[in-house]
């Protein structure tokens, strides 16, 4: 790769005259652009890991918890995209992302604590502590109950 690199950033070198090639410093951005976009991705493939209903608890727990929290800041973000990401295959079904998007009011929450994650077979249940402001009151926190599945080599969100 990187001689098709270096190729590529040597100034007219057995090229006609016309033609221009990429200058040293554009290639080595683009070197140091492909590196991280490797590690990127190697990142991705570690925070997806494959777990099962044969996962040891704290591996599903730990996954679970994540999970939980990754969706709960995308519906912070109002990420409806985002969020709808993290529902199960059933859940999906059941609620086409348009109707979801219609029912989740985003804005509102400002904080969110994974309390506790307890899993039995592919079910799990997470409290969370949620901070979220109302009209009259800000700051609220109330815990809030979630049921997640684990299914299909992932965890996903039981949306009701």
């Amino acid at each position: 790769m990187e001689n098709r690199l270096d190729r590529l950033c040597d100034k007219g070198k057995g090229q006609d005259q016309g033609k221009t090639a990429m200058q040293p410093s554009l290639a080595a951005g683009l070197r140091r652009a492909l590196g991280f976009a490797v590690a990127l991705a190697g990142l991705a493939v570690a925070a997806c890991a494959t777990i099962s209903v044969d996962s040891a608890p704290e591996v599903k727990q730990k996954v679970v918890s994540e999970r939980a929290q990754a969706r709960w800041q995308a519906l912070m973000k109002g990420d409806l995209d985002a969020a709808y990401a993290f529902l199960s295959p059933a859940s999906k079904k059941a609620t086409p992302l348009k109707e979801y998007a219609g029912t989740i009011k985003p804005g509102m929450w400002r904080d969110v604590k994974v309390d506790k994650v307890s899993c039995e077979a592919e079910l799990c249940k997470v409290q969370l502590a949620v901070t979220y402001d109302a009209k009259m009151m800000k700051g609220i926190t109330t815990p809030i109950w979630e049921s997640w599945v684990i299914e299909d080599g992932s965890a996903w969100y039981v949306y009701r």
